[in-house]
C-alpha cells in the first residue's frame, strides 16, 4: 500500500446491523453490581437495562434506528495520517477514525445518545435527564432528544459550563434545559453550593443530580453517556466499521489507541478488536490515554459508586474514589473517577495499557496542533490525548524500526473548544 491512499470509506450497505457484546467473551464473568438496584430500575430505560446484562454476543440494531444512524452520518470514514507519518519519519502506518466528522454534534457520543433516545421514545417516556463533562455528551443527548421528540435536561460540570458558552447555546438551540452543576435543583447540588458557591463540580456530582431529578418524574429516564455496558455496546459500531474498513485494504491494527475517561469511545473502537484477541489470541496492544488529573486506570480495582452521592449501585471497576477532588482540565470529559467495569476487568487481566499526560495539557495540545497542521482537522481536547498517544507509538516505531499499524480514534472535533486551545497554547 502506498502513502497515496488517504481515505477508506464504507458503503452504507455495509454498515453494521448489530452491536457487538463482548461480555460472553470476557476471560471471566463480570462481577455483579452491589447494593440496591431499585433506583436504577426506576430511572433507566428498560431496553437499555436489558442490554446491560445481556449474554447475547450480537444485539440487532433496529431497522428504524439504522436509518437514523445513516441520517447522523454513519458509516464514518477512516483516514490514513500520511502527512503525519512523513513528518514523524516513522515506518508505522497511522489510521484514525474521524468520529467528529459528519456527526451533527461533532463527536462519537451521538451513537449511544440516539439509541437510548430511540428506546426511551418507544417506551413512552417524555424527558431524558443526563450529566455532561466536556459538553459533547450533553449536546449529543440534546440532539437525540430533539430528533426523537423528547425533552432533555442536562446537568453540566460547572467548571466547563462557565467557559463553553457556544456549546451551552448549542444545547439550548436543540431545546434542552442546561444547568451548571452543582445546581440549586437537587439536594446534592444545594449541599455543595452551601459549602462553596463556586464549586467547580465533577461528573460524579452531575450524575447524582441527574439521578435525583429523574427519580422525581415518572415520565423521565436518566441516561448515562459512558461507563455502563449498554453504552459501550452501542459504541462498538465504531470498531466494527474500522475492522471492515481495514479489511478492505488488507490491514489489521497492531496497536489500538484512544483517550479514556469513563470508557465509551475507547471501548467503542477497541472492543471488537479486543474480542478478536480473546477469541483468537491475536497480539494487538490497546493503549488508553488519560489525564493525570484523573488517571482512573491507575487507581484501585474495587467496588465503588458511579456517582458522588452514592445513589447508584457499586460497580467493580478501577476507581480513584467517587468523592475524589480532581482539578479541572480543558479535556474535562476525561476527568472522571471510575472506569467502565468491562474495561476495568480487561485492564486487570493485562489486556489494556494506560498512559497519563500532565495536567497542564501542553503535551497533548501541542500534539493536536501538529495533527491540525499535517492532517487539517482540529481534535476535541479529549481526542488530543488520543493523538498524543498515537504519536508516541509512532515515534517508538521509529526507534525500533517496526512497521506497525496504529489505529486511533479522533472521537470529536474541537471547533467549540478554541478557548481551551487559546489558554494552553497562548494563541
Amino acid at each position: 500500500m502506498t502513502r497515496d491512499i488517504r481515505q477508506v470509506s464504507l458503503p452504507v450497505r455495509d454498515m453494521p446491523t448489530s452491536w457487538y457484546n463482548i461480555i460472553p467473551d470476557l476471560p471471566e464473568p463480570l462481577s455483579a453490581p452491589e447494593g440496591d438496584m431499585s433506583a436504577m430500575g426506576k430511572v433507566m430505560i428498560k431496553e437499555c437495562l436489558d442490554q446491560e446484562f445481556s449474554s447475547e454476543n450480537w444485539i440487532e440494531i433496529p431497522e428504524e434506528l439504522q436509518a437514523i444512524y445513516q441520517q447522523i452520518g454513519r458509516p464514518r470514514p477512516l483516514f490514513r495520517a500520511a502527512n503525519l507519518e512523513k513528518l514523524l519519519d516513522t515506518p508505522a502506518e497511522m489510521y484514525y477514525k474521524a468520529e467528529g466528522l459528519f456527526s451533527p454534534t461533532g463527536s462519537h457520543k451521538i451513537n449511544t445518545a440516539i439509541a437510548q433516545a430511540y428506546y426511551g421514545k418507544r417506551q413512552g417516556l417524555e424527558r431524558l435527564v443526563t450529566e455532561t463533562g466536556a459538553g459533547q455528551w450533553g449536546t449529543a443527548l440534546s440532539c437525540a432528544a430533539r430528533i426523537t421528540g423528547l425533552e432533555a435536561t442536562v446537568y453540566w460540570v460547572r467548571a466547563v459550563y462557565k467557559w463553553k458558552e457556544a456549546r451551552r447555546d448549542f444545547m439550548k438551540l436543540y431545546g434542552a434545559e442546561v444547568f451548571a452543576s452543582p445546581s440549586g435543583n437537587t439536594e446534592t447540588g444545594r449541599k455543595l453550593l452551601n459549602e462553596d458557591a463556586e464549586h467547580p463540580g465533577s461528573l460524579a456530582i452531575a450524575i447524582s443530580e441527574g439521578l435525583e431529578d429523574a427519580l422525581l418524574d415518572n415520565k423521565a429516564a436518566y441516561v448515562l453517556g459512558s461507563v455502563l455496558n449498554h453504552v459501550l455496546l452501542h459504541q462498538t459500531i465504531i470498531g466494527l466499521e474500522c475492522r471492515k474498513q481495514l479489511e478492505s485494504i488488507d490491514r489489521y491494527p497492531d496497536v489500538v489507541v484512544s483517550c479514556l475517561g469513563g470508557g465509551s469511545n475507547f471501548g467503542g473502537i477497541a472492543l471488537p478488536f479486543l474480542g478478536d484477541v480473546l477469541k483468537s489470541g491475536r497480539k494487538t496492544r490497546f493503549v488508553a490515554a488519560q489525564t493525570e488529573a484523573a488517571p482512573n486506570l491507575q487507581g484501585e480495582y474495587r467496588y465503588d459508586n458511579a456517582d458522588y452521592s452514592g445513589i447508584t449501585p457499586r460497580l467493580k471497576m478501577y476507581t480513584l474514589g467517587h468523592q475524589k477532588d480532581m482539578p479541572p482540565v480543558f479535556g474535562d470529559g476525561l476527568r472522571y473517577h471510575g472506569c467502565s467495569p468491562i474495561l476495568s476487568l480487561l485492564r486487570n487481566k493485562g489486556y489494556i495499557e494506560t498512559v497519563a499526560y500532565p495536567i497542564d495539557e501542553k503535551r497533548v495540545f501541542e500534539s493536536a496542533r501538529t495533527f491540525l497542521s499535517e492532517e487539517g482537522f482540529l481534535p476535541a481536547p479529549e481526542s488530543a490525548y488520543s493523538v498524543a498517544a498515537a504519536i508516541d507509538e509512532a515515534e517508538a516505531c521509529k526507534e525500533s524500526g517496526e512497521r506497525k499499524v496504529i489505529l486511533f480514534n479522533v472521537s470529536g472535533h474541537g471547533f467549540m473548544d478554541m478557548e481551551g486551545y487559546k489558554r494552553v497554547l497562548h494563541l
